[in-house]
């Protein structure tokens, strides 16, 4: 299972280093794509397809919030490549949807990695941490 936070450094040239954590579990091969709340997604590649089904469900219908799912994730996907040293070259613009800096954390959610600039992980992880309360009860809530 994928849990954890690590830092790390993103390269002039785009390049960060997979925590050896994530990569041991994840393996050399790897979709990278756009993902919610400003950050990216790192799957292994085999469990892509579980990881959209999750996302847009088991719909009879391809609904227009399915399609537009797809649109969003799918269309940035890129399948990357961990070299021997487990570091790979995350591409221009997802860097730059991310606004991925010097400083970036990644992390493991279960099933998937997501990666964060620093900076705005920190105030992110601060909302959350400040709301926490609040999410329990309304999913909660949504469940009677």
């Amino acid at each position: 299972m994928l849990v954890g936070s690590y830092n790390c450094v993103l390269g002039v040239k785009r390049r960060v280093a997979v925590p050896k954590k994530f990569l041991k579990e994840l393996g050399n091969s790897l979709i990278v794509a756009k993902w919610y709340e400003g950050c990216l997604v790192i799957v292994e590649r085999t469990r892509w397809e579980v990881l959209l089904k999750k996302l847009t469900g088991v719909a009879q219908t391809i609904t227009e919030g399915v399609r537009d799912t797809d649109r969003f994730v799918l269309a940035s996907a890129f399948e990357v490549k961990a070299d021997n040293q487990g570091r790979v070259v995350l591409p221009e613009n997802l860097v730059n949807y991310a606004g991925l800096g010097p400083k970036a954390v990644f992390l493991g959610l279960g099933d998937r990695v997501e990666i964060w600039d620093q900076v705005r992980w920190e105030k992110r992880e601060k909302y959350v941490s400040e709301h926490a309360g609040e999410f329990i009860e309304k999913l909660a809530d949504d469940k009677k």
